[in-house]
């Protein structure tokens, strides 16, 4: 029974990660401008062709963008754990229920419900540290 629950737990991560690359994995952007800058600054719309030829870029808020994407991708994925804790302490309630006093499945019930809850509170906190980081890293 706990395999099967694994194995449910494993599946649904890994879906989670399967939904999250396309927010990793940004499109292709082109440069809009002219031919010349097409050729010279392939594959970036930001870029511009500079007074002496060369790419620059045009927008000053890729550290925006940046946080955005990090920001985001840490919801999800917190939102994808909340809600896997929020099913094992409602499996651990269910199986505390259904131990009949046994000590072992009693036991195995509590570490269930307290690792769940260990797992939400892990959860809260890199949301914490996430925002923290995000503000120094990005402090001028």
């Amino acid at each position: 029974m706990i395999s099967k629950i694994r194995n449910i737990i494993v599946g649904a991560l890994s879906l989670a990660v399967l939904a999250a690359v396309p927010a990793v994995v940004s499109s292709p952007a082109y440069a809009q401008n002219t031919d010349i800058q097409n050729k010279i600054c392939d594959g970036a719309s930001t870029l511009q062709i500079g007074g002496n030829g060369t790419c620059q870029s045009n927008t000053g808020d890729a550290t925006g963008k940046v946080n955005s994407m990090i920001t985001t991708i840490v919801n999800i994925f917190s939102a994808i754990v909340g809600i896997i804790a929020v099913i094992m302490i409602v499996y651990g309630g269910l199986r505390y229920i259904t131990s009949g006093g046994e000590s072992g499945k009693v036991t195995a019930a509590k570490n269930t419900i307290i690792y769940a809850i260990i797992g939400l509170i892990v959860v809260a906190l890199a949301q914490f540290i996430v925002k923290f980081v995000l503000d120094k890293a990005t402090q001028p």
